[in-house]
């Protein structure tokens, strides 16, 4: 019969129903094994009281607490030495320690995955397993039965040896001579005062953004080490005292909690295993697990001496000072610590604040007990520098303070008590994390009955496929139906849809699978089935007449082309640059969506449309907008399934009333989308299904009988005409704010913006505007012109009109605007207008007539970042350094002399700025700050640069409906002719949102591929019959210097290093989206740096075959 305890709480979850986890060939009773029940020992509550207590109140409390900015953030040194170390060998304090190397410890992962091991990327393998072992402490730190004999004696045979290398060390619990539970004597009050004393806060301290640091699988692997010393201590609970039986179990919950979580995080992302996040392991859990439910209970066990330290601590904690550098999160924090303290009190929870009782331990005994107890736990401690994963040795340095900061709480006179700010960190952090766990190991089981019961169905289906059975009929009905409608829908072409029915009625696993469970959403079907293919279809030659000609080639115009390409249709695209992307390739911000995979923000559509309206003021276009955000989530999901996008990370910018912009966990947004798309396409081209023509500038359209037949082409290289026939041509050129030429649109409608530089690339004149209304197309909003405030000038081409834009989030960490006399003039997180006003305010002019005088010097700026505003900042920090944009000066005196301004002006200006973040507001009404430099300004680090307001978004352009077609004046369309992106106008009004213009790409390139008619018989062939290359392993690559490296540094010899690995880029770099200087600028060099800065390493992935060999070290 199964227990009604945490099982009981199972049989509740919405993924299974009691009969799907009951079933007559899956092992149940492992359920009941698994589950702690009844009263947890030595407590006085039981599991299930703590699981209702953590449900119902605990968990969420706790979660709203780690997203704060005083509870997430931890003052920790990474880099201490280990202490065994010099024991061991006597190495001197100088001498480097042996480099741990990151290897993944036999985890599935990426080839040019990054190791997860480092602070900022990874987490927790099986890093701190089982602490036991229990002995006398004090005196020598490593005197220890394990420790000293290898001291003493070395290592008594390989094995050992194997054991304890010191290149997969991780912590130990030590043991002395004498027992635990002898004692005699006293102790002073003060005794238990310096329980964190061990976690030392050396030289190198950092403060550590927990919430980008979660506790995963890095493959970091302690298991052999642990093992070892579970059996040379014989480590056990049987026939133990109190004192040692709590150590043990508290040490073992950590265990446990390390490996739950593990387990939860346990697959990392991976494009070619289409992994967008983290993915647990039920299975390893459960091999963890099954047999020894007594881990968890230790865990229960932990999870309530954390609670009771808690409560014992309310006075105190109920008015603890929580400073960090946001007041008004802050105030959040507070209510939040008091709250949680309150649920003591609750009729729900106050069993489990007081179920362990610290006063039973102790008892009748003296001074060796309290001083081996404390002697353990410091000498456990001490070894977490041995650690030589950084994300390991940060969870465990946390958990090992949370606790110590317990049981200096239970211990220590609460007259006495007293905690340092990283104590108050690690308790609830501690805490918070035992909380996780006891829902992660419902969560996991749940996930791993789950899948033992599609085993099973899948196992049973196999069985009877070949005899049809009537499901198996079911789920090919419903194949061929939802085929049916797409074809119905002209959404797939008449040979695609054969195609698919010929896949379906040969029984293919993969089509019925989706069949099974996406025939009720064609979208999501039509883009999932887009790489299944067949091998008995007749396709046509790649000379028929293509379905469209897409003009541009940048993420619009590569959203119309890839969904006209999965819907079997042909394409010629017309680029007139040599490089594929425009200026989506330079998109920095992310791209907006409501609401894939971001419920806990409470953003709404709605919500989303009301800014976005906000936005575009007067002459918003509501059937635009409500197509733009309708569609966001469709789009965000697209980017990500379809093109295996990393779109992982969410953020709010400016003028959003939520966190609803997407951007790639490492790389710029624009270079990252652009990559993966043109990386799909170019597997088109490959197999004749696409034609991309370059260097090519359309100069005007075919039009027949009212209807636009083609377009006519002049070659850039040689001047030579083509005309190109398409059934249509979608239009995707961009904007046209880099011409300044005389009649100009730009000259035309804002001429006195002619001589402001812009982000946009030289290629922006508005061509499509021109060949559009060369038919009769109405355009709108011409003169809606989006001015930037930051765009970086480079001192080495200082006058160059195209300048690199200076991203928001360089504002939003905590930068600084300071004008020419080192004075700050605005609130540097207002919108773009606001802040692009005060600046240009510098000009008399302007300020006294609020007008732009044309023959004005457009004024420059500083931007300069604190140290900690540049880590949180970090890829852009070092891209624009790599760019030279970014300088990095130590001192505020040396700052002013970058500068050139007074060094009295600019150190009142940011002791000004300090003593405003302290009080929560400024004289420009700014509240929120981050990065604020440190209080002694003499040390600080600072980056600084000049910005100045740039050119940015046209928002006006060629009128469209909301299914992408041109109209003239009179609100007719003109057949065969498309448009979508920068060139079209209405979809921002007066101002485009932040985030909204890869998603105007995405969202209106999509609608118009979607709605293309595709001919009989024009499919091409498909992009599964791209050649693959064979992966080259780096083992069979020569050994090359750096001065052999120096010598391939020409426009027609370009080496560049990358990772320890060199490359021949000399042809990719004429193909580069970034342009040819930034590969060049590389050539006869290391460019990791340059290349991390921007890039993903998995787009090293094309490039095996260029590889030339392995650089020396």
């Amino acid at each position: 019969m199964v227990r009604r305890t945490l099982f009981g709480a199972l049989l509740c979850l919405p993924l299974l129903t009691a009969a799907a986890i009951i079933t007559p060939t899956l092992d149940t009773s492992v359920l009941e094994e698994i589950f702690p029940t009844g009263v947890i020992d030595d407590a006085h509550c039981s599991s299930e009281d703590l699981e209702r207590a953590n449900d119902s109140q605990l968990n969420a409390i706790f979660r709203e607490l780690l997203q704060t900015d005083f509870f997430s953030h931890f003052v920790v040194d990474l880099d201490a030495k280990c202490p065994l170390n010099e024991w061991r060998s006597g190495k001197d304090d100088d001498e480097e320690e042996e480099e741990f190397e990151c290897d993944g410890g036999g985890i599935e992962l990426d080839e040019d995955a990054e190791p997860l091991c480092s602070v900022a990327g990874g987490d927790d393998g099986d890093g701190f397993g089982g602490f036991g072992g229990f002995g006398g402490g004090g005196g020598d730190p490593f005197e220890s039965s394990v420790l000293h004999s290898l001291n003493e004696q070395g290592f008594s045979s390989q094995p050992q040896r194997e054991t304890f290398e010191w290149n997969q060390q991780t912590d130990m619990v030590v043991e002395g001579g004498d027992s635990l539970c002898d004692d005699d004597e006293n102790l002073p009050e003060t005794f238990w005062l310096d329980m964190c004393s061990n976690i030392k806060e050396g030289t190198e301290t950092k403060i550590v953004n927990l919430a980008l640091n979660p506790e995963r699988n890095t493959g970091y692997n302690g298991t052999h080490i642990w093992k070892s010393i579970y059996e040379e201590n014989c480590i056990t609970t049987q026939d133990s005292c109190l004192e040692e039986r709590v150590l043990y179990r508290l040490l073992s919950g950590l265990h446990t909690s390390t490996t739950v979580s593990i387990a939860k995080n346990y697959y990392a992302p991976s494009k070619r295993k289409n992994r967008v996040d983290w993915e647990p392991n039920p299975q390893y859990f459960m091999e963890k697990f099954q047999h020894h439910p007594e881990f968890i209970r230790n865990m229960h066990f932990s999870y309530v001496v954390m609670l009771r330290a808690i409560k014992k601590a309310s006075s105190y904690l109920y008015e603890y000072d929580v400073q960090s550098r946001n007041i008004i999160d802050d105030e959040a924090s507070k209510i939040l610590l008091r709250r949680l303290l309150d649920t003591a009190i609750l009729r729900s929870c106050s069993s489990v604040f007081s179920a362990f009782d610290e006063s039973l331990m102790f008892q009748d005994q003296g001074v060796n007990i309290q001083q081996n107890f404390k002697g353990i736990f410091h000498n456990v401690s001490s070894i977490l520098d041995c650690v030589q994963c950084q994300q390991c040795k940060l969870h465990g340095k946390m958990a090992m303070m949370g606790y110590g900061a317990a049981l200096k709480i239970l211990f220590v006179p609460q007259e006495l008590l007293s905690l340092e700010r990283n104590e108050v960190v690690a308790l609830i952090n501690t805490a918070a994390r035992l909380s996780e766990s006891l829902v992660e190991v419902r969560d996991l089981t749940a996930l791993y009955w789950k899948a033992e019961r599609e085993k099973k169905d899948l196992l049973d289906s196999s069985k009877t496929l070949s005899g049809l059975p009537a499901d198996s009929l079911d789920v090919m009905d419903r194949t061929v139906g939802v085929v049916a409608s797409l074809g119905r829908d002209n959404l797939i072409s008449k040979d695609r849809e054969n195609e698919l029915v010929g896949l379906a009625m040969a029984k293919d696993p993969g089509l019925l699978v989706l069949g099974k469970h996406y025939a009720s959403d064609p979208q999501r079907f039509l883009a999932l089935t887009a790489t299944l293919r067949g091998s008995g279809v007749a396709l046509q030659s790649a000379t028929a007449t293509p379905d469209a000609i897409v003009v541009g080639s940048g993420l619009a115009g590569m959203a119309a082309a890839l969904n006209i390409l999965d819907r079997g249709g042909a394409v010629v695209m017309v680029e007139k640059e040599h490089l594929l992307g425009g200026n989506s390739n330079k998109a920095s911000s992310g791209i907006n969506g409501c609401c894939p995979n971001n419920d806990t923000y409470n953003d709404s559509l709605e919500s989303f449309r009301n800014d976005t309206i906000r936005s575009a003021g007067k002459v918003a276009e509501l059937d635009l907008i409500d197509i733009l955000v309708g569609k966001s989530e469709e789009a965000v999901l697209w980017l990500k399934e379809r093109a295996n996008v990393d779109l992982s990370l969410l953020a709010q910018l400016g003028g959003h009333s939520h966190k609803r912009t997407h951007r790639p966990s490492n790389g710029m947004a624009g270079a990252e989308i652009i990559y993966h798309l043109q990386k799909e396409l170019r597997s088109y081209e490959k197999s004749g299904g696409l034609k991309i023509l370059v260097d090519t500038r359309v100069k005007e359209l075919v039009l027949e009988n009212d209807k636009v037949v083609g377009v006519s082409c002049e070659s850039m290289l040689d001047q030579s005409m083509q005309e190109i026939r398409g059934d249509n041509v979608i239009l995707a050129t961009g904007g046209f704010a880099s011409d300044r030429s005389k009649g100009s649109y730009l000259d035309q409608y804002r001429s006195e913006l002619m001589s402001f530089p812009a982000t946009a690339g030289g290629f922006s004149t508005g061509d499509g505007i021109t060949l559009a209304t060369s038919l009769g197309a109405a355009t709108r909003d011409m003169d809606k012109i989006q001015i930037h405030p930051t765009g970086w000038v480079n001192p080495a081409d200082p006058t160059n009109p195209t300048k690199v834009l200076a991203a928001e989030l360089m504002r939003g960490v905590g930068g600084v605007l300071l004008n020419k006399e080192g004075k700050r003039f605005c609130n540097e997180l207002g919108t773009r207008a606001y802040v692009t006003d005060k600046m240009l305010e510098a000009d008399p002019y302007y300020l006294a007539t609020g007008t732009w005088n044309p023959k004005s010097d457009v004024p420059t700026f500083f931007l300069v970042l604190s140290e900690s505003a540049a880590d949180d900042g970090r890829k852009h920090v070092d891209l624009y350094s790599h760019k030279g944009l970014l300088t990095k000066v130590e001192g505020v005196d040396a700052l002013a002399k970058k500068m050139g301004v007074s060094p009295q002006t600019l150190t009142a200006s940011l002791k000004s700025y300090q003593k405003s973040a302290k009080e929560g507001i400024d004289e420009f009404g700014k509240t929120s700050f981050r990065g604020v430099p440190s209080s002694d300004l003499s040390k600080e680090v600072f980056y600084v640069g000049t910005v100045t307001p740039v050119l940015h978004y046209c928002m006006g352009g060629i009128k469209i409906d909301t299914e992408g077609n041109v109209l003239k004046e009179d609100g007719s369309s003109i057949p065969g002719l498309h448009a979508a992106g920068e060139v079209t106008g209405g979809v921002h009004g007066n101002n485009r949102l932040g985030g909204n213009s890869l998603l105007e790409c995405t969202v209106f390139g999509t609608i118009v591929g979607q709605k293309i008619p595709i001919k009989e018989g024009a499919s091409l062939m498909s992009a599964s019959a791209t050649v693959q290359h064979e992966k080259r392993s780096n083992k069979a690559l020569p050994e090359l210097s750096l001065e052999e490296l120096s010598k391939h540094n020409s426009r027609e010899d370009i080496w560049v290093a990358i990772d320890g690995v060199v490359y021949d880029f000399t042809e990719f770099a004429h193909e580069h989206p970034a342009g040819f200087d930034s590969i060049f600028d590389l050539a006869g060099k290391d460019g990791t740096e340059a290349f991390f800065a921007v890039h993903n390493s998995n787009m090293l992935e094309d490039f095996e075959d260029d590889k030339k060999g392995i650089l020396k070290s």
